[in-house]
């Protein structure tokens, strides 16, 4: 049995990969489960490697160490890639009001540990350990014993604390949110409300009554106005006409525009009569409209193309063919002239069938090419994101300089890359089931480890004297902010459950937690939310640990 013993017990690099891919496939495939209707999903991956650790199974402590940082950072970088060309849209929107929901979090969970703190005899020291526990922050610990080192005491009572307390940190927010869905949450809380799933166009069609615009060529029309809108095709009596820019138009054509939502009715006003038929219900076969015009979507293949502003690959001129909308992901975009493109749109064009022959050439449409997926540019990603985490940040009045940490670094960086990559002409397409995949693979990897990790002492630390009361601080520290902001939010904010799940979940630095919300509930809500606070919340939580270490001890 010397082999067995090998494979399992004896520390090598294979033996670490063993453990745990045992207890990833475990984990998940308990996560399936349901009970009552409850499913933990990837989060039962902790649970496992808590009972491994428990067991006397070990690893490399290096190896591990490498297993868990790989992981988390893998994680939070394809989130932020995955969210990124949707992000700063958002954030104009409702990026503050969801980082405001992220503070009063934040706010209540720090006043409670400081008024806890003489009522139930804990030292500062030990309740800031507790703190950062309780909220799965550990670059805020990392923070808070260097102050304390800088004041000339010990640390180690607030590692110690920190050490309790974080397995049921990243369990309670789980429980909060079970408890807030089980009480607070309504059927159309459930209903995502933020999501990366967006529509920024409308097709409508228009009758060309007004008489301002007889004679006018489709041009001259666009500069009559500030909206923005794309003639699709014109129907004059029988007649097909794929319109250019020189186009002109004659009183009462048909006109099947596409707009944004908000502009349907300032169309109706330039154009003078709208018909009334729903032009964006699904699933419509375009090409059965007109047996003369084909429509087709091409994806953009061409390395070349991206980061090229559509106006300026002179597609209507050049082959006679119009652009209608642009799908990024599962964001629908307006053809507009300024439109920056991006490796792996899907462009609607409207024309001749020779005509898009030519134009699918001229954009690639290589489809299979999209399916390999892009791993330069994730570990490219990776390298920055990491470096950015290690850079010191040196903060007025701070005993030692910030850091954003292996979680941090690189979700900023995949959201700056998902976001502003194709200004730079950097490609960062990556399919919606490679990205899945790679953050689950991620977020397993780093749950296992953290489970492993916690298990071997869990039992031992807890029955310590003051574990106990340690343990049931921290329980109160994470439930109870994640259960009053939750509800709050609920009826107060207008967000449905998804996004405050994400809230919750990036202001507790709580990736497993966010693991359970994307398995149990549908849409990228949580994911939009949860990469839109965590930077900032995490940021805000390093700070916060000095200062308490500062002013209070």
């Amino acid at each position: 049995m010397n082999w067995f013993d090998h494979l399992f017990y004896i520390h090598s690099a294979v033996q670490t990969v063993i453990v745990l891919a045992l207890i990833i496939a475990i984990g998940l495939g308990l996560g399936k489960m349901h009970i009552r209707g409850i499913s933990l999903g990837v989060a039962f991956v902790f649970f496992v490697g808590i009972v491994a650790g428990h067991l006397n199974l070990s690893a490399d402590e290096q190896m591990l160490d490498f297993a868990e940082t790989f992981g988390l950072s893998l994680f939070v970088y394809t989130l932020g890639l995955y969210v990124g060309p949707n992000f700063f849209g958002l954030m104009r929107d409702e990026g503050i009001k969801l980082n405001l929901w992220s503070f009063a979090v934040i706010a209540l969970g720090t006043i409670m540990a400081v008024g806890l703190s003489p009522i139930f005899g804990i030292s500062m020291p030990n309740m800031v350990g507790i703190l950062c526990g309780a909220t799965t922050n550990t670059p805020a610990l990392g923070a808070a014993q260097q102050a304390l080192q800088g004041a000339g005491l010990s640390g180690s009572g607030a590692a110690l604390g920190c050490a309790v307390t974080y397995p049921l940190g990243v369990v309670g927010v789980i429980i909060g949110m079970m408890l807030i869905r089980r009480f607070c949450v309504r059927a159309s809380d459930l209903e995502p409300r933020i999501s990366s799933e967006v529509d920024n166009t409308y097709i409508a069609q228009y009758v060309a009554v007004n008489p301002a615009l007889g004679g006018k060529t489709i041009a001259d029309i666009a500069q009559m106005t500030h909206m923005h809108f794309i003639i699709s095709r014109i129907w004059r009596g029988k007649e097909v006409i794929v319109p250019l820019a020189n186009t002109v138009i004659h009183i009462d054509d048909n006109l099947l525009v596409v707009t944004t939502r908000e502009e349907a009715d300032a169309m109706e006003i330039l154009f003078g009569e709208r018909v009334k038929k729903d032009w964006n219900r699904e699933k419509i076969d375009w090409n059965a409209i007109d047996s003369h015009v084909e429509s087709r979507v091409i994806v953009v293949t061409r390395t070349v193309l991206n980061g090229k502003v559509l106006g300026a690959l002179h597609l209507r001129d050049a082959y006679g063919v119009n652009v209608s909308r642009v799908m990024r992901g599962d964001i629908k975009l307006l053809a507009t002239e300024d439109l920056l493109l991006q490796y792996g749109d899907r462009v609607t064009v409207v024309g001749r069938p020779e005509a898009i022959e030519h134009v699918e050439s001229f954009l690639g449409n290589a489809v299979q090419e999209l399916n390999e997926p892009n791993l330069g540019a994730i570990f490219l990603g990776l390298i920055l994101g990491l470096a950015l985490g290690a850079v010191p940040i040196a903060l007025p009045g701070m005993s030692a300089p910030v850091k954003l940490g292996i979680a941090g670094g690189p979700i900023i960086v995949g959201i700056l890359v998902g976001s502003l990559g194709p200004r730079a002409h950097f490609i960062s397409y990556t399919t919606r089931s490679a990205s899945l995949m790679l953050r689950k693979l991620g977020l397993s990897l780093y749950l296992a480890c953290l489970g492993l990790e916690a298990g071997a002492d869990f039992l031992h630390t807890v029955l310590r004297p003051e574990g106990l009361l340690w343990v049931g601080t921290g329980v109160l520290l994470t439930i109870i902010p994640v259960l009053i902001v939750g509800c709050i939010a609920l009826k107060v904010g207008k967000l449905d459950f998804g996004s405050v799940c994400g809230i919750l979940c990036g202001s507790m630095a709580n990736p497993m937690a966010l693991g359970y919300a994307n398995d149990t509930l549908k849409g990228d809500s949580s994911s939009v939310s949860y990469a839109s606070v965590y930077p900032l919340g995490m940021f805000v939580r390093v700070i916060i640990a000095q200062i308490l270490i500062m002013f209070l001890v």
